[in-house]
């Protein structure tokens, strides 16, 4: 989006966006929406965990100001769950709370994971009229059934009980994509005005990067690349499954690239180690955009094994897009949101949550040079066309316009 366009849009108001799961700008969403807000002249303030890579303070960023609390260790376990989230509030409620004294916020934009950050944004609301954004990135009750919790039962009722807290207290939500909107439309009872999709995806210049030269084959003939969380709901066991078969069975010389982190990735490592094949996985830990995108766009094809099941079948993965920016060919199970993205730049594996279906699907890729390049190409035109950030982040700031102009009136 051009800045000579939007600058002074939204008439220096003051914005504050709380996110509790990952620092900005490493959280990319969060940090293209207050860049975006800033340009349309808003005086943004992002509240957030601070790690060894973005540290804690104050910073003043690309226009944004920044403040980074000392994020608690992850959690394990439901007391190290109950501790990590009761710690993260009271630092961002403290943080947040140094931010509010220079002045009211017009709007307090909170993200998801957890939906918990209500209870830090509804003091704003409460003395200062406020308008709360809830800018939802995942579904809390079908997360937590997909992460396979102990207690299910008792945590998919804690969990459905904080999602209506938390539409309560929102004025306008910001939805990933159509799915999540039917949600916030029925479960939280907006109605149609009260939504607004802003879908995730990095900006059109992604589709111009070139390959450095740098290989990430090691060794091998073919290589397949992930970027994405490593939790138990992601699939990569799957993933890790197709490897094997695809070289113990049918002879394929392949290499396995992930890129991120997570909870489950100990127990992923010692699952290729049990499997023979940890010599052709490799876990790179969480990397620069640039190197991300190196090792992408050396990839043969892209993958997203994330299982089919409630949560996923309506959620929109950001790697989705980024492979399809980088002009990748892409194998994932049939998931709703996975093929409204992906469309024709994907093969879709069948049937659904089997490692031997993804190899498959892999393997038809990986044989068939021209269909590879044909779904690249696919992919890429439809990154640029239609979800590319320059065209989420007109939506972004117009429904931001009409929002700092009033005070809240959805009283909880």
């Amino acid at each position: 989006m051009s800045s000579d366009k939007v600058v002074g849009a939204l008439r220096e108001a003051r914005v504050a966006i709380l996110v509790q799961n990952l620092p900005v700008p490493f959280d990319r969403r969060v940090w293209q929406e207050a860049t975006s807000l800033a340009a349309a002249g808003a005086d943004v303030t992002v509240v957030c965990p601070g790690d060894a890579r973005h540290p804690v303070g104050e910073f003043r960023i690309d226009g944004v100001t920044v403040l980074r609390y000392q994020a608690p260790r992850e959690a394990k376990g439901v007391g190290g769950y109950v501790n990590e989230y009761g710690v993260s509030l009271r630092r961002m409620r403290a943080a947040f709370e140094r931010a509010r004294a220079r002045g009211a916020f017009d709007v307090v934009h909170f993200c998801n994971p957890p939906d918990l950050l209500y209870l830090v944004a509804a003091r704003a609301k409460r003395k200062d009229g406020s308008v709360l954004v809830f800018d939802q990135h995942d579904l809390g009750p079908e997360l937590v059934e997909a992460k396979r919790m102990p207690l299910p039962w008792l945590f998919s009722a804690v969990a459905r009980f904080f999602e209506r807290r938390t539409y309560a207290w929102a004025d306008h939500v910001i939805s990933t994509n159509e799915s999540y909107r039917a949600v916030a439309m029925g479960r939280g009872r907006f109605g149609a005005d009260d939504v607004t999709v802003v879908r995730s995806g990095p900006y059109r210049a992604w589709a111009d990067y070139r390959r450095t030269g740098e290989d990430w084959h090691r060794g091998r003939r073919f290589l397949l690349g992930y970027v994405g969380v490593m939790g138990r709901q992601e699939g990569i066991e799957y993933l890790i499954d197709a490897v094997k078969i695809l070289h113990d069975e049918r002879g394929l010389d392949v290499h396995l690239a992930l890129i991120g982190s997570g909870p489950d990735r100990d127990r992923l490592e010692a699952h290729a180690r049990a499997q023979g094949i940890a010599e052709r996985v490799e876990f790179h830990g969480r990397v620069s955009d640039e190197q991300m995108k190196s090792i992408l766009s050396s990839a043969d094809v892209c993958v997203n094994p994330d299982e089919v099941n409630a949560m996923n079948d309506l959620s929109t993965m950001n790697k989705i897009i980024e492979y399809m920016a980088l002009g990748r060919p892409i194998v994932q199970f049939d998931v709703r949101e996975g093929r409204y993205s992906a469309q024709e730049a994907s093969l879709y594996a069948v049937p659904q949550n089997d490692a031997r279906s993804f190899a498959g699907a892999v393997q038809r890729v990986l044989e068939d040079p021209a269909m590879a390049q044909t779904m690249g190409d696919a992919g890429r035109a439809r990154f640029q066309e239609a979800l590319c950030w320059e065209i989420q982040a007109e939506k972004l700031v117009t429904v931001y316009e009409r929002l700092a102009s009033r005070t809240s009136v959805r009283v909880p």
